[in-house]
């Protein structure tokens, strides 16, 4: 399922762009102004209902933080679990790694070790607002099946065309963007 025309306008103009924002040359895409928009964010998360409804989900899992704010909504709309993925060291429980180059280094994400409640194979959506390089994400998807689950599509409301994201996680798992910016 896509976007109407009419769906697209309304999500894509919720979302502010702000130049130079971390550092000088970056164009920041401010998802803010969408999350305070109720039409734009009822709107965004109808389609994301909408398209996931014959997934036949058990879980949504979010990438700290942004992708909490998406899946633990669309989880609660699907009527289906929500887990966490978070940067190391934020969860209080036995969790399990995965780690993933930055481009000066490594960093790594969690999730409990019983994060699917003994479903075996679980079927899972990863979720969270862009995907750019996709280091994040592919750790996140590996994460996910390593613990048993299956990620079965990756979704991101923004998705960076002129980055390598989509493709290096399209290696792992199925991708959809919702607004791809190029």
């Amino acid at each position: 399922m896509t976007l109407t025309t009419e769906q697209h306008t309304i999500i894509a103009g919720a979302i502010r762009d702000i130049p130079d924002f971390p550092q000088p040359g970056i164009l920041f895409k401010d998802i803010t102004t969408l999350l305070n928009d109720k039409k734009a964010f009822a709107t965004l998360m109808q389609h994301l209902s909408d398209r996931y409804r014959g997934y036949d989900l058990d879980f949504v899992a979010g990438i700290d933080a942004r992708g909490f704010i998406f899946g633990a909504a669309l989880a609660q709309m699907l009527g289906v679990g929500f887990v966490p993925i978070r940067k190391k060291g934020k969860l209080p429980y036995t969790t399990v790694s995965e780690k993933y180059a930055l481009e000066y280094g490594v960093d790594e994400v969690e999730m409990h070790i019983d994060a699917f409640r003994g479903i075996k194979d679980a079927r899972v959506l990863l979720i969270d607002d862009l995907i750019a390089t996709g280091g994040t994400a592919y750790a996140a998807c590996n994460l996910i099946d390593k613990s048993g689950g299956r990620c079965v599509e990756a979704c991101f409301v923004l998705g960076l065309e002129f980055l390598p994201g989509k493709a290096k996680l399209s290696t792992l798992t199925d991708v959809y963007t919702v607004i791809g910016v190029s």
